[in-house]
């Protein structure tokens, strides 16, 4: 075997290699030669298929598959394996069909050749349909596809992606959702005049309709399919037609009309059976082998003759070629078997491959999908929060009686909760697509964690507990971080321990761990005596939605997301936590953050914002509030008139560039969503005739996901609803101040 190894195979690697060199050194006008080449093959293979000439096709995608390879074209590959795949599910070999698609599938997802690898899904959802009977593995396959053409707009190839999935739920006998698919078709395919499509789904509906009892319908739309099919000669659609329709008289009891249909059905069947036997007939193979036969003869024949008029040493070199050919081809049949068990090996592996590569495209089509409904539900809540907040401030500060005090506190209370919890749901969403962002900035860390407490602090009276601040003497104070995620994790933890201790103590300690110049480890530690965790559930704490029990959840309340929240921004700001409790004796959660110490000196100051601007300078200011909410519209006025501005509202965003057009506003208080254009659309229409103007977007939606499209849209800055009144005011105060002083 040695010898064998050293006298031919070395030789042979050396003339592959030499190949794959001559490959490599194509000239770029020579790749584009290949490129066109290939192109002009799959497009005759196209048209081959197209006019029933199966075998002609194969041999025209075998030289392209050639070509391309040769060029390590990837897309080209991919095209070509999922047209072979189609060609062999054409001439019923389903199997080979599923290998050659799976690996079109590999090519295309690597090339990320998107729009044929719908096609390619489409294909194999079919294979799975018609032969293999497969019905839920061929809808998984229709889904993928009809996700991506309808990711890139392309309607009119879904409309019949969408009629598979149909027909797939029909042989599932899930007739009410093959209708609803059956009628989106009809009407995709009328948009698009798509006659074969609409033709074929009216027949298909009907027998729908009548599987459902509604035969008036379904004859009424087997007559619709069948009028569409006659009229374009579509001879498979009429051939189906002739069979709905049969069953339909024969379901009303008109067995005669019934009889003459199915007669119909039969001998257009037999006709068309015969012309597909005639094409995929073994005798058809032959006659298009035996052709490239003689032209291979006569090209053979050809070189006989140059052989003859040729040297001795040519001729001896011949006879060494063929040997050497000879040698090699025992040799690869000698291993032919053990390539039959790889490939068996692989074909599997694809397959497996294919499936895993289906729910990964089905687990990322949930998780967009739950992204855009948690980002409409909050946009809907947040709406009438911003009034629920709105009026309960504004009757708070109009000296309401004083047994209405405590239930306006109790609205304000209930409406800030709603509030925390609605963000908490998207920060978790946010936390989990890897949307949140390190925002570092000097602040004094000590100062932080005792307005932390302050805020917390009243809280903790209403439980009885004393609050215990213990800050290192050797550590620093200022620090360059993240000081919003700092506090919402120490919030976070705090009214944990708040929430679970009754006349009780809270201990808050930050301790210095290491120091390497300016970088150091901070450690933070909340300790609680209060009910503590059992060791069952302190596995699961970190999880979103976790709490201790029912019981807990119902006595204590609380969303269950607070140290959810803490473990996902503490792996954002690449620290660890960690817990250690005992039940009745209390808990202790401790994280470690790296942390940046800051020379900077930290300058603290406040804006009086409209208190010492002058009334009449006030009275100059014109605001506009597009909103088409009338509690809001009242609410944000009232705001406005607090701060002594006043403002004109209109409801659309119609009026509202109209109202720009002929005023000269000094800001703009957009929202969003409103009847007739938007207020994305309104803005980019001002911004077409007014590029200076502030435009602040006034909305409920959540802007993380949106700020480009604001941005985009001509936006000068984003309000969020319900909006805190300092952050209002402040934004208010610099937007007006810029425009006053350009205009001076």
């Amino acid at each position: 075997m040695t010898s064998l190894f050293k006298t031919y195979i070395i030789p042979f690697l050396v003339v592959l290699h030499f190949s794959f060199a001559y490959s490599q050194d194509l000239s770029q006008k020579e790749i584009d030669a290949i490129k066109n080449k290939i192109a002009f093959d799959i497009n005759f293979a196209q048209k081959n298929i197209n006019n029933n000439e199966y075998y002609k096709a194969q041999d025209d995608l075998d030289q392209a598959l050639e070509l391309a390879k040769q060029i390590n074209d990837n897309k080209s590959i991919g095209l070509i394996y999922s047209k072979i795949g189609k060609l062999n599910y054409i001439l019923e070999d389903p199997e080979e069909a599923i290998k050659v698609l799976v690996k079109a599938i590999e090519k295309q997802r690597f090339s990320k050749d998107n729009i044929n690898i719908a096609e390619t899904y489409k294909t194999l959802g079919l294979v799975y349909l018609n032969y293999k009977k497969e019905y839920n593995s061929a809808i998984d396959y229709f889904n993928s596809a009809i996700t991506i053409f309808d990711d890139k707009d392309l309607h009119a190839y879904e409309a019949e992606t969408i009629m598979y999935k149909a027909d797939a739920y029909t042989a599932l006998k899930s007739y009410t959702i093959a209708e609803e698919l059956y009628e989106e078709v009809i009407s995709i395919s009328k948009r698009y005049q798509n006659n074969k499509v609409l033709s074929s789904t009216y027949i298909k509906l009907a027998n729908v309709k009548a599987a459902l009892d509604k035969l008036e319908e379904a004859d009424s739309l087997a007559n619709l399919g069948f009028q569409i099919a006659e009229k374009n000669n579509f001879k498979h659609i009429l051939n189906l037609g002739f069979k709905i329709k049969s069953q339909i008289k024969e379901e009303a009891g008109e067995f005669q009309s019934a009889n003459y249909l199915l007669k119909q059905h039969l001998a257009l069947n037999d006709s068309l059976l015969k012309a597909k036997r005639f094409y995929l007939a073994p005798e058809k193979r032959l006659t298009f082998m035996f052709d490239n036969h003689i032209d291979y003869q006569k090209e053979r024949e050809a070189n006989l003759e140059k052989e003859v008029s040729s040297s001795w040493l040519e001729k001896l070199t011949t006879i060494l070629s063929i040997a050497l050919i000879t040698i090699l081809s025992l040799l690869t049949l000698s291993l032919y078997k053990n390539n039959n068990i790889r490939l068996k090996s692989n074909n599997i592996l694809h397959k497996k491959n294919a499936e895993l590569t289906i729910a990964m495209e089905k687990a990322e089509l949930a998780t967009k999908t739950k992204a855009n409904f948690l980002s409409t539900v909050t946009h809907e809540l947040r709406t009438p929060l911003y009034a629920v907040t709105g009026l309960t401030n504004m009757l708070l500060e109009e000296n309401p009686k004083p047994e209405q005090v405590q239930h306006l506190k109790s609205l304000k209370f209930s409406g800030d909760y709603l509030l925390t919890f609605i963000n908490d749901i998207l920060q978790i969403n946010k936390i989990e697509a890897n949307k949140v962002d390190i925002e570092p900035e000097v602040f004094n860390l000590k100062k932080k964690v005792e307005n932390v407490i302050s805020a917390l602090n009243n809280s903790a009276l209403d439980n009885n507990i004393t609050i215990h601040f213990e800050y290192d003497r050797e550590l620093p104070e200022n620090f360059d971080a993240d000081q919003l995620k700092i506090s919402q994790i120490l919030i976070n933890l705090i009214g944990n321990s708040i929430k679970f201790t009754k006349d009780g103590d809270i201990w808050i300690r930050i301790i210095k761990q290491k120091e390497a110049g300016d970088n150091l480890e901070v450690r933070f530690e909340v300790e609680d005596n209060g009910i503590g965790i059992s060791k069952e559930k302190q596995q699961n704490m970190f999880e979103s939605f976790s709490q201790g029990s029912i019981q807990i959840n119902r006595k204590y309340g609380g969303t269950g997301l607070g140290l959810s929240i803490v473990k996902g921004l503490i792996d954002i700001l690449k620290g660890k936590i960690y817990l250690k409790s005992e039940l009745g004796k209390g808990t202790t959660f401790f994280f470690e953050l790296p942390m940046k110490k800051s020379h900077q000196e930290i300058k603290v100051s406040k804006t009086n914002f409209f208190k010492d601007v002058d009334e009449i300078e006030l009275s100059n200011i014109k605001i506009l509030v597009v909103e088409d909410n009338k509690i809001n519209q009242m609410i944000t006025k009232k705001i406005l008139n607090k701060m002594k501005l006043y403002c004109d509202v209109v409801d659309n965003g119609e009026e509202a560039v109209d109202m720009v057009k002929i005023n000269n506003y000094d800001v703009v208080l957009m929202d969003i969503h409103m009847p007739g254009i938007s207020g994305m659309e309104a803005t980019r229409i001002i911004r077409t005739f007014d590029k200076e103007l502030t435009i602040f977007a006034l909305t409920a939606v959540t802007i993380e996901d949106k700020m480009q499209e604001f941005e985009d849209a001509g936006f000068t800055d984003i309000i969020p609803k319900p909006f805190k009144q300092e952050d209002f005011e402040r934004k208010l105060f610099n937007a007006l101040m810029i425009t006053d002083k350009k205009s001076s």
